[in-house]
């Protein structure tokens, strides 16, 4: 371990941790600190800099957090190995056209619909809980939990969903798990004969993923303004349909209640069918009422809600839930009440206080003002620019799409974009079936996620994509 300086500016702008995460990230990405050297204690480095330990901490949190650190127990902090987060992606032979690559040059900015502002992020509340949490429980916390999730916190859910989504639940109808994927394979297992699956033409591809490594048959379904198409749902006749009604994913659609409605009975009308609602991302809307969930319309027991805090928190934390029918619940008690919580227990005490003590609510309105803002401001950026045809998704989520002109390939432009350091995915990517012809034809459209992005990262993305839309510029 050596002495790090860091030369802290306290009139800056920029917090204190931020101004040391800023430092030892750049020194690690230029090489200044090797793979497995082991920084400064949280300790000596607040004494060395005059400034509070929790400080240093809430930096080094971070930096673990992304990959640059790795704290190992009673032995610190050490530099990790980022040579990986340095390789290109592989060159796209979709369009025959290959964008001159720059060696090692990691994408810096990116306009990603899965990030969320870490600036606002309330850290010092977050730490205390955990803190307070740890010596409270004096060891209890080390002990196994219940396999649904501790009671405290699915009754703190159970709350908010009431209040928020509109979702009328038990604590005992929810599962806590370490995200949706492991959610979905929990579920397969409680549904007997449902084998097939149908999901709109574009949507979350790990769900489309995941369907699909256990052996469901998929459907696509068309996607209009009011969501899945029930004419494919009637023809298709799936045992389980997967949507995302309060705001469609990447599309950004609203589920209006009449499709609502047509949907709750098509699952009424055979036995065995099941509507599982994903309702993703639905905390930040920008225009109009909240959208309730689709499950305060069944009274059919038929739909099976599906929540994360990725978006509303942080996607790190790796918390999911679901949120069973009765009958459903009987046979995970049957069947699947031996599998271990997979979300440690520390992590839910925590989660807990922040939802009880209200830092949770506090925290979403917030972040719906803070990322109304970058919301307003990017779309009256991508108005200026003649290159984009029409922009829609608006008005709620963390990302907006763009119509391109010109019939230019995506692959083209992602790929382009890429090589001067801006990431960006373009609307193909959430195909749900890769070889869909019909898709295929649906003009280049690209996600534009804005969450952790201020204005000086728009302009530049925008410039950067602005040249990189054009095949005859450089």
């Amino acid at each position: 371990m050596r002495e790090l300086w860091i030369d802290l500016n306290p009139d800056s702008s920029k917090a204190l941790y931020e101004q040391i995460y800023d430092k030892i990230r750049t020194m690690i990405a230029d090489g200044k600190l090797f793979p497995g050297e082991k920084l400064p204690s949280t300790r000596f480095m607040a004494k060395s800099l005059s400034i509070s330990r929790s400080t240093v901490e809430v930096a080094y949190e971070q930096l673990t957090a992304e990959g640059y650190l790795e704290s190992r127990p009673r032995a610190g902090y050490f530099v990790c190995d980022i040579s990986m987060l340095y390789q290109q992606r592989q060159d796209t032979p979709e369009t025959g056209i290959v964008p001159e690559r720059v060696e090692h040059k990691m994408s810096a900015l990116r306009f990603s619909p899965f990030e969320v502002d870490a600036e606002h992020f309330p850290y010092g509340i977050w730490n205390r809980l955990y803190k307070e949490m740890n010596a409270a429980e004096n060891g209890a916390l080390l002990m196994s939990g219940e396999a649904q999730g501790d009671r405290k916190l699915r009754t703190a859910i159970c709350r908010y969903l009431c209040r928020a989504r509109g979702v009328v639940c038990q604590e005992e109808q929810i599962i806590v798990g370490a995200g949706n994927e492991y959610l979905l394979l929990l579920l397969a297992q409680l549904l007997d004969s449902c084998r097939s699956v149908m999901m709109e033409r574009y949507t979350y591809i790990q769900a489309y993923q995941t369907f699909s490594n256990m052996g469901y048959t998929l459907h696509a379904a068309d996607v209009d303004g009011g969501g899945i198409c029930m004419r494919d749902v009637e023809e298709q006749q799936p045992e389980l349909v997967y949507v995302m009604p309060s705001h469609q994913f990447p599309l950004g659609h609203v589920m209006p209640l009449k499709r609502r409605l047509e949907l709750l009975a098509w699952a009424s009308e055979g036995r065995g069918r099941y509507i599982l609602e994903d309702d993703h991302d639905s905390e930040f809307r920008y225009k109009g009422r909240p959208i309730p969930a689709l499950w305060g319309n069944d009274s059919g027991e038929h739909v099976i809600y599906l929540g994360t805090f990725s978006k509303s928190i942080a996607p790190s934390l790796r918390v999911s839930f679901m949120v069973l029918p009765g009958h459903l619940l009987a046979r995970y008690r049957q069947r699947c009440s031996f599998y271990s919580c997979t979300v440690p227990r520390v992590m839910q005490a925590v989660l807990y206080r922040f939802l009880e003590e209200g830092h949770f609510e506090r925290h979403l309105n917030r972040m719906r003002n803070l990322y109304k803002g970058k919301h307003d401001l990017l779309l009256h950026l991508l108005r200026q620019e003649s290159w984009i045809k029409r922009i829609y998704g608006e008005y709620a989520g963390l990302h907006v799409l763009a119509e391109l002109k010109g019939g230019v390939p995506e692959a083209f432009v992602t790929d382009r974009a890429y090589t001067e350091g801006l990431e960006v995915h373009g609307l193909g990517e959430y195909r749900a079936v890769p070889e869909d012809l019909v898709s295929m034809e649906r003009p280049a459209t690209l996600l534009l996620g804005y969450g952790n992005l201020d204005e000086v990262d728009m302009r530049r993305g925008i410039e950067i994509l602005r040249h990189s839309v054009s095949p005859g510029t450089k």
